[in-house]
């Protein structure tokens, strides 16, 4: 049977469908395609993960009330960085409700005809605005139950009539946010490395800005496959928005650390441009 199996053809079969694993479980099915099938999907850590969280910092809103508080914020993410590589921030100056429209902006995206998604749905690199199942589909051993609305919002901010109507407004809303969020992160980043503040900022890590939202439908097969494998970020850094699901992990000394929703908080992990140019 395994010398059948075309893997290359039902690939490109189901991506030429553009319905994307929602549209899988809208159809009804019992199985998952095997371009889903992983070899090994048990996690196994050597040690219970709730012995150990990754840090929390609070940072008041954005807004230090003395230097003292500031370096004592910049010490405590000197510290995070260093011994995970992940932490995660409250009162971050973003409120609860733009976060929570910001879901629901992007689960409407999903949940939508899928004859509506299909105008959104490419595999052209050049795109700002695009919607698929898995960005490595053609060349993963294994494709991830994930499909992604991916949109690229600075530099340059894509004109409003090309994002997807139903989450348009708060995607540009929660844009502006994070832009500003992601500022304040690496004059910190920058102060904890012992720089001036703008040191990061001057090297152009703040000047882009992706979205990548994801959406992981429920899976008749969950023993087969992953919703997102293990990987690393190629990015300087990832702020995640995380829903109230939850099976998010991070790897620590070997094991896998559960980091259970925390509605209010953003989780902040240093991707492999700024561990590979600064660290």
């Amino acid at each position: 049977m395994a010398g059948n199996y075309d893997r290359a053809g039902e690939v490109k079969a189901f991506d030429q469908m553009k319905i994307g694993v929602k549209g899988l479980v809208d159809a009804g099915i019992t199985k998952i395609p095997r371009i889903f099938h992983h070899q090994d999907v048990a996690v196994i850590n050597p040690k219970p993960s709730s012995t150990l969280e990754i840090p929390t910092i609070d940072f008041g809103g954005g807004v230090f009330e003395s230097t003292v508080t500031r370096k004592s914020v910049i010490a405590k993410v000197r510290d995070a960085v260093e011994k995970f590589g992940f932490f995660q921030v409250i009162n971050h100056g973003i409120p609860l409700d733009v976060m929570e429209n910001m879901k629901d902006g992007i689960r409407g995206f999903h949940e939508q005809d899928s004859e509506v998604k299909k105008t959104f749905y490419s595999r052209d690199i050049t795109k700002k605005v695009k919607y698929n199942t898995n960005f490595d589909l053609y060349s993963s051993q294994a494709a991830n139950w994930r499909d992604t609305l991916t949109m690229v919002m600075a530099p340059d901010v894509p004109q409003a009539g090309d994002l997807p109507v139903i989450c348009r407004e708060i995607m540009l809303e929660y844009s502006k946010r994070m832009m500003k969020l992601g500022e304040l992160i690496f004059e910190l980043l920058s102060e904890a490395l012992g720089l001036k503040p703008n040191h990061l900022k001057e090297l152009n890590c703040a000047k882009s800005l992706s979205l990548l939202s994801h959406y992981y439908p429920p899976c008749p097969e969950p023993d087969r496959t992953f919703g997102i494998s293990s990987h690393t970020d190629i990015s300087f850094i990832t702020i995640l928005l995380q829903d109230h699901i939850g099976g998010l992990q991070v790897l620590h000394d070997g094991y896998w650390i559960d980091v259970p929703p925390n509605p209010e908080a953003l989780i902040v992990n240093l991707g492999d441009l700024l561990q590979a140019n600064i660290f």
